[in-house]
């Protein structure tokens, strides 16, 4: 294998600029996903005294304890359901991605019903087309929780 020659100076301003700029953006999507668990989970209390989960406790519950989960469109709909970046809450109201159940890779998707009550949202719809979509192109078996 040939060696690929490197002229990037990891020590030089111009990189440590750049890395400063998308480790702040890193930051910023990070805060955004942050923004979705957190509306998805003051609902805690109203699930929990009717006896259910919330949404991202039912996928823990079907995924394998410890293996990884690999979710998917995380900033789905962002500033399409409310346009001031500081109140929109991403993620189309789904909680999809990639984990194992029984030892087996699968594609796991949940509505999320502790963000607008569980109103199918525009991009919600094509987040879930597209897992599926995403599903069947790599013969992922497929579980969705209602």
């Amino acid at each position: 294998m040939a060696i690929i020659d490197n002229t990037i100076s990891s020590t030089g301003a111009a990189f440590q600029a750049n890395r400063d700029g998308m480790l702040g953006l890193i930051g910023r999507m990070r805060d955004l996903e942050a923004r979705t668990r957190n509306a998805s989970a003051a609902a805690k209390d109203r699930f929990h005294q009717r006896g259910q989960l919330l949404p991202r406790e039912r996928v823990a519950l079907v995924l394998d304890p410890g293996a990884p989960f690999l979710e998917l469109s995380t900033l789905a709909g962002y500033m399409f359901d409310v346009p001031d970046p500081a109140k929109s809450v991403p993620g189309g109201g789904v909680v999809a991605g990639i984990g194992f159940v029984s030892g087996v890779r699968c594609m796991v998707s949940a509505n999320d019903a502790g963000i607008d009550a569980g109103a199918l949202q525009p991009y919600g719809l094509d987040k879930t087309l597209r897992v599926q979509e995403l599903a069947l192109e790599n013969k992922l078996p497929y579980v969705q929780l209602v």
